[in-house]
């Protein structure tokens, strides 16, 4: 077997040995539910109190602006069925743009097809970024709900969300960003930093376990439940909490965002090397930013070759990357955040690195020495 060289950290990391650690008691000893009242479940209850004054202390919150979710799928939809259903008796309007994450996008579609919403869905530039004027131009009086993205996840750029989100205050209107791949990348003081009514945050993104998230929810705002069957979280999610996820969230928070665990200094010359290999390479192009982007993310399309064949070709020697396209009954669907900066022709192509914090030079060095044949390879076969 080829060396494993990992250039996949937006799509998940691992598991950090310390969030293990705080971990480990809510898989043994402590594991009463917290809405029991003896004894076993009093003590469950007071440690999940105790980690939601911990979440909302880091983020500048109340810990009833707090919801513990099973990640950043459950934020994002609780944040957009939830509110556009609570406010829909003051309109049925709702924005968001056209490189959203798929949770994002498909729970809009839904709203839009099944439950008689319209939906704005903004453009972007070449850059993948959404203008304040466009939104500006496409509020209306009937819209209660925009949703825009704090960083993209397939080629990284990082989103005006604090100018956004001030557009919308002044109009009264609710704002949403998913801030998945945001924290733990960008530097966060507090929740506030983002400008933001509702704030989605995914703990395995920054070392912490799959399956636990939050909400942020700025009082005195209340989404309808996507659940029903009990009255935890507030009555805003049912279902027995996850104390062992929540813990290595909150671990997680306090370890890895505050700096950020992705350090700009180290991603930087990393990803700059990766570019500049790119670039040498005929008919491809980096599609990631130069400027107002994650550091961490180097993304590129590839003339006459398919993102499938270049992510094999790349996993045959060790290297594991990413793609904004999805293989379904082996069809390739091309990439909406590629097509919405106007590369329609490339969407199929595009393959993402994203660094992490295990990074090294070597291996870049060792990915920049094979990609030239790869892609070689790829578009011979096409």
């Amino acid at each position: 077997m080829p060396r494993t060289i990992y250039l996949d950290y937006n799509a998940t990391t691992p598991l950090d040995p310390g969030v293990r650690e705080a971990m480990l008691p809510f898989l043994d000893s402590i594991w009463g539910n917290p809405s029991s009242v003896h004894h076993v479940g009093r003590k469950a209850r007071a440690l999940l109190d105790d980690a939601r004054d911990r979440a909302a202390k880091f983020l500048g919150a109340k810990p009833g602006e707090i919801i513990f979710t099973s990640g950043g799928t459950e934020s994002n939809n609780l944040a957009i069925f939830g509110t556009a259903r609570a406010l829909k008796s003051k309109g049925k309007h709702l924005i968001t743009s056209a490189v959203e994450h798929d949770a994002v996008l498909q729970s809009f579609d839904f709203l839009e097809k099944k439950e008689g919403f319209e939906v704005t869905r903004l453009p972007v530039d070449s850059g993948g970024r959404v203008s304040p004027d466009d939104l500006k131009r496409a509020i209306r009086a009937d819209t209660v709900l925009v949703s825009i993205m704090a960083a993209n996840n397939e080629i990284g750029t990082i989103q005006p969300v604090t100018e956004l989100g001030a557009i919308c205050r002044a109009r009264g209107i609710v704002f949403h960003t998913d801030a998945v791949q945001w924290f733990g990348k960008e530097p966060v003081e507090n929740v506030g930093h983002l400008n933001s009514d509702l704030v989605s945050v995914c703990a395995h993104k920054f070392h912490g376990p799959k399956g636990a998230g939050l909400l942020y929810v700025k009082s005195p705002l209340h989404p309808d439940p996507l659940f029903f069957g009990g009255s935890h979280e507030n009555e805003r999610r049912a279902g027995t909490e996850n104390l062992a996820g929540i813990f290595g969230l909150v671990a997680a928070l306090e370890k890895f965002v505050k700096p950020p665990v992705f350090e700009t200094k180290l991603m930087k010359p990393l990803a700059n090397k990766l570019i500049f290999t790119i670039e040498k390479i005929g008919g491809c192009e980096v599609v990631s930013p130069r400027e107002n982007s994650l550091a961490n993310t180097v993304a590129f399309v590839a003339h006459g070759a398919d993102s499938i064949a270049l992510l094999a070709g790349l996993d045959v020697e060790g290297i594991c990357a990413s793609s904004g396209s999805a293989c379904s009954a082996g069809s390739l669907e091309p990439s909406h955040v590629i097509l919405a900066i106007g590369k329609k022709k490339l969407a199929n192509s595009l393959v993402r690195f994203s660094l992490g914090r295990d990074s090294t030079t070597e291996e870049v060095n060792f990915v920049c020495d094979a990609l030239p044949e790869i892609i070689r390879r790829s578009q011979l076969g096409n």
